[in-house]
């Protein structure tokens, strides 16, 4: 019974996330769209931290981890964020709501342990309008917009290699579709005219991660951790449609498909550069954990050339991490509070994407708690994110934004019958 109602939604995940509309960022209309968090619910909340692992809790951006567990773990995360875009003039409120990940991870033995899942990659969401005036001293409007995305179908396995010691692999299969948009019309003028384009994307991609976990004192453990996301390799199927349209209709006139193979257009390659990842930390097994991580890609080498836009130029990119843990008292029977996890951290990153010489970073400050259900190792997290994204200045929108994040984590007990003897 199980099964079916996994496999039954499983299926409409895909859907769902295949029609989710992940984002409301102006910035989403650059590249393949915004990256999305890809870490599980209690890993955002330390500040996206992947190093931590246990026995317990499915961890989608080490690999590694899937050799500690012990437990079949079943997971889901959902978020709600509020958004407030401002420019140098002009604020505007917006909210999207989406899924964030489904995944199943078990142990096939003491030291493998196996997981798969579906979550989304990268969103694109935005509807952004630009007036200027021309020469005839007409105002002239361009309104772009744009939806879509790419998710992730992928399978992870983690190995303990020797006590303390795990690595792991996860294969991704990414695929989606992005679509954007322009309008133009001039004053006084009958008809506009408009750009759609549209690009269906799949490619695979690898991250390789290890763990080195030892005890010190017999009391601390000392966490240290690399994640390696290869560079993945995506093919992109093109279309292009241009045209004219009524003004007070909004009837098309006369649009024509373009001829991208004449201008060897139709499939173009996008590489997205390897992504490396150091971690540090240090804890106390079931009491408290700190840790920090710094990632840095080449994003430099990165180009779109269906979608080249001008003013936007790519360079390194790289993040710092810090975040951490508290449980009170992990076995107390007398105070809920007290098994409670509380979760923080903070997130410093440079996007790597330059807007009119402007260089976009992304700043936030994460807390949330993990609650236990009942009497087994399930548990609910809620946390929170508040962060800042882009600048008003250069003619750019600034992100301030509230993300209310919840994760479901259940084990196998928990689908358990009681018996009594």
């Amino acid at each position: 019974m199980v099964r079916k109602i996994l496999v039954a939604v499983i299926c409409l995940t895909a859907f769902y996330m295949n029609a989710q509309n992940g984002t409301v960022s102006p910035y989403s209309f650059f590249g393949i769209g915004e990256l999305r968090s890809a870490g599980t619910i209690d890993n955002q909340m330390m500040g996206g931290l992947s190093m931590y692992t246990d026995s317990i809790h499915i961890n989608l951006r080490n690999p590694a981890a899937y050799g500690k567990l012990r437990l079949t773990t079943y997971t889901v995360g959902l978020s709600h964020r509020e958004v407030r875009l401002s420019s140098f003039t002009e604020e505007e409120n917006s909210s999207v709501t989406n899924l964030e990940y489904l995944s199943i991870g078990f142990p096939l033995s003491q030291k493998l342990g196996v997981g798969f899942g579906l979550k989304p990659f990268t969103s694109v969401g935005y509807n952004i309008i630009d007036q200027s005036t021309n020469g005839d001293g007409e105002t002239v409007t361009n309104q772009f917009n744009g939806d879509g995305g790419l998710n992730q179908a992928y399978v992870s396995l983690g190995y303990q290699v020797v006590p303390n010691v795990h690595i792991g692999a996860t294969a991704s299969y990414n695929f989606g579709e992005l679509r954007n948009q322009r309008v133009q019309s001039v004053e006084d003028v009958q008809f506009g005219t408009l750009d759609r384009r549209e690009s269906k994307v799949n490619g695979f991609d690898f991250n390789f991660g290890a763990t080195y976990t030892p005890m010190i004192k017999d009391k601390y453990t000392l966490f240290t951790s690399v994640t390696v996301n290869t560079q993945a390799n995506l093919t992109s199927e093109n279309s292009q449609r241009i045209g004219s349209f009524s003004l007070s209709s909004l009837q098309e006139i006369e649009v024509i498909e373009v001829d991208l193979d004449a201008q060897n257009l139709r499939n173009t390659e996008l590489k997205l550069p390897t992504t490396t990842t150091l971690g540090l930390g240090f804890g106390e097994d079931k009491k408290w954990f700190l840790g920090a991580e710094y990632s840095f890609q080449q994003l430099s080498s990165f180009t779109n050339d269906f979608t080249t836009v001008e003013n936007v130029r790519y360079q390194d990119a790289n993040r710092i991490t810090l975040g951490g843990f508290f449980i009170p008292d992990y076995s107390s029977f007398s105070g809920y509070l007290k098994r409670v996890t509380y979760r923080a951290g903070v997130r410093m990153q440079n996007t790597g994407l330059i807007v009119n010489d402007k260089e976009i970073k992304d700043f936030g400050i994460t807390f949330g708690f993990g609650l236990p259900l009942g009497g087994n190792f399930s548990n609910l997290n809620l946390g929170f994110e508040l962060g800042r994204k882009g600048t008003t200045t250069a003619d750019l929108i600034q992100e301030s934004y509230l993300k209310v994040n919840l994760g479901l984590s259940l084990n196998d007990l928990w689908f358990r019958k009681r018996q009594i003897d």
